[in-house]
């Protein structure tokens, strides 16, 4: 029997037209049970997907992620959150722009689902180190989280730690006046960029405006926070399962 992967989802929760939002519901838990089951664990993992990814292939990238740090002898639970990033139309070169800002409206929304998981579980397991992961359009996800969270003073330092593969953030979010201080806040120990000048999706997104300087292809500019670290790695292509290949350490 296959095993279950335990997921965050808020799929049906936004329009995968152009992400307006269809239900203000928190976030669903599946399995409940493998959830309760976390409770007391000492860490605890969050793998979050990119642009183009239904259900199926956010369990594929939770599988991924939990292979590779098992290889690397990280032996602490690792789960998903599942959204929707499989926006209408994201195949077709004709809809990428659409596409592309549709997935990152939703992106910026599901901050709010993933920042009150974080804060329901930690309530009830406050000593639980929670690790964010995210691919590509995940460390949107990841940024948006952080400011919903940065807005309450009892969530500092409440992430331990985020690493970013392929970020498609802009550049400049580490040294910012307005993001550089709230990830300090939140993260307590530090950030991971693993940057790729390579990176064809990057490169396109780039070089066709759609995100101006992304974080993941030629890493942070300015003076970056002192939490944050960058690593130049050599993916394949632009897919999380290229990138993971090439992680080498964690956490």
């Amino acid at each position: 029997m296959k095993k279950i992967i335990p997921r965050i989802s808020t799929r049906g929760y936004y329009d995968l037209m152009y992400g307006k939002t269809i239900k203000n519901n928190p976030y669903f838990l599946y399995p409940k049970k493998a959830f309760d089951d976390l409770v007391g664990s000492k860490e605890l993992v969050i793998m979050i997907h990119g642009l183009r990814n239904d259900n199926a292939g956010a369990i594929a990238k939770v599988v991924l992620a939990k292979n590779r740090l098992s290889h690397l002898g990280y032996s602490y639970p690792v789960i998903g959150l599942s959204y929707d990033s499989n926006t209408t139309g994201a195949h077709l070169l004709k809809y990428v722009k659409r596409t592309l800002s549709t997935g990152q409206i939703i992106a910026k929304k599901n901050g709010r689902n993933l920042a009150m998981f974080i804060e329901d579980f930690k309530s009830s397991s406050p000593k639980t180190k929670i690790r964010l992961m995210g691919h590509s359009l995940g460390s949107q996800v990841i940024l948006s989280t952080v400011e919903y969270l940065a807005k309450k003073s009892q969530n500092n330092g409440i992430i331990e730690s985020v690493y970013f593969f392929g970020a498609s953030i802009t550049s400049d979010v580490p040294s910012s006046k307005k993001y550089g201080k709230l990830l300090d806040k939140i993260i307590r120990s530090k950030i991971m960029n693993y940057f790729s000048p390579t990176d064809e999706v990057l490169k396109y997104a780039n070089d066709e405006k759609l995100v101006k300087g992304p974080l993941g292809l030629n890493g942070a500019v300015g003076k970056p926070i002192s939490k944050y670290h960058q690593k130049f790695v050599k993916p394949k292509n632009h897919r999380f399962v290229s990138y993971i290949a090439v992680l080498s350490s964690f956490p």
